[in-house]
């Protein structure tokens, strides 16, 4: 046998000896996969909200002044957060090259949410774009400059597609199954 087939072997015959333990991935993957599978329970929440104007609660009062119904305010919060909280762990676990530009659509969420708690206004999301044109005008050129580094590298060396993708993620390279995660 070859060097690199006996310490294949011998890593392998060793794996059985390791007890296996729970690590800090394993917990933290199950937290984010709890948060995403209870995202309904998260959503129907404004169901527990009474429908009149005033809200009172041990912690605060609210008073749904633009609204006219606590409920239906909450159903309007409810339906911003809930996609907010899956953008932001999306951003937070992607390992893609391209994860900045999941800031466009937080920030939209961010706005949006903004504008729901303060109510008053009488044109929710009019001025939305105005407000996100800043990050825009930094995300937007800062990935095209990524992509056509990628696209000058396929064009000068002979890698693949995949590798180019691999060089620019971060984290260490996974096998079939780690690459079919990164994607679903």
């Amino acid at each position: 046998m070859t060097k690199s087939k006996l310490k294949f072997k011998r890593n392998q015959d060793q794996s059985f000896l390791v007890p296996k333990k729970i690590t800090k991935r394993v917990v933290s993957g199950s937290i984010i996969a709890t948060i995403i599978a209870a995202t309904p329970l998260f959503y129907s929440l404004y169901e527990s909200v009474p429908a009149q104007k005033v809200w009172d609660t041990f912690l605060f009062t609210y008073d749904s002044t633009f609204w006219k119904d606590a409920n239906y305010a909450m159903w309007v919060l409810t339906g911003k957060v809930v996609p907010l909280l899956l953008l932001l762990l999306w951003f937070f676990t992607c390992r893609h090259w391209w994860y900045h530009t999941l800031l466009v659509p937080i920030l939209m969420y961010l706005i949006q949410i903004m504008t729901t708690i303060k109510g008053d206004t009488e044109y929710i999301d009019e001025f939305q774009l105005v407000s996100m044109l800043p990050v825009m005008a930094i995300v937007i050129p800062s990935i095209y400059l990524i992509r056509a580094r990628m696209f000058s590298k396929i064009n000068d060396v002979d890698k693949t597609m995949q590798e180019l993708e691999d060089e620019f993620k971060i984290g260490p390279p996974k096998n079939f199954m780690g690459r079919l995660k990164d994607y679903f």
